[in-house]
C-alpha cells in the first residue's frame, strides 16, 4: 500500500507520541506501506514546523530529525496536477492530487479532506490503521 500523510498528521505524532498518527509513522518504519513525499508537502510540514506555537511545543532537533528522516526514508515523487475532487479548503488539494497521481491513500485528520472519503481514498489515521491490520 502507498500512502501520503497530510502534515498534520506528521505533525500530531510529534505531539502526541503515543497516539494513532505516531502509530502510523511507526507501521511505516516497520514497512507496513510506502510513504510518498512531494516537494509541496515537505515545504508545508518545514512552513509548519516553524511556527512559534508549534516550536514551543516540539523541540527544534526533533523537528530536524523528522525533516530528515523523511528525506532518507520516504519516496519522493512530483507534484502533480488537478485534484480529481477538491476541497472546500483549497490550499488541501494539493494532497488530494497527489495520492490521485500515485494510486496512494490520503491519511489525514483535516475535517475538510475527511469529507471526501467517499469521493477518494481518504482516511483518519486510526481508520488508515485499522485498514492495515486487515
Amino acid at each position: 500500500m502507498r500512502a501520503v500523510l497530510d502534515p498534520n498528521v506528521i505533525i500530531s505524532a510529534l505531539l502526541s507520541p503515543d497516539g494513532a498518527p505516531a502509530q502510523v509513522l511507526s507501521a511505516w518504519r516497520e514497512g507496513a506501506f510506502d510513504l510518498l513525499v512531494s516537494p509541496k508537502l515537505m515545504a508545508e510540514l518545514r512552513r509548519a514546523l516553524s511556527y512559534p506555537k508549534l516550536q514551543s511545543r516540539i523541540e527544534p532537533q526533533d523537528s530536524s530529525e523528522l525533516l530528515d528522516w523523511l528525506n532518507r526514508s520516504a519516496i519522493h515523487v512530483a507534484d502533480t496536477h488537478p485534484p480529481p475532487v477538491s476541497s472546500a479548503d483549497p490550499d488541501d488539494d494539493y494532497l488530494i492530487a497527489l495520492a490521485a497521481g500515485e494510486n496512494a491513500v490520503l491519511v489525514s485528520g483535516d475535517k475538510h479532506l475527511l469529507a471526501l472519503a467517499n469521493d477518494a481514498p481518504v482516511f483518519a489515521p486510526r481508520r488508515f490503521l485499522e485498514s492495515l491490520a486487515a
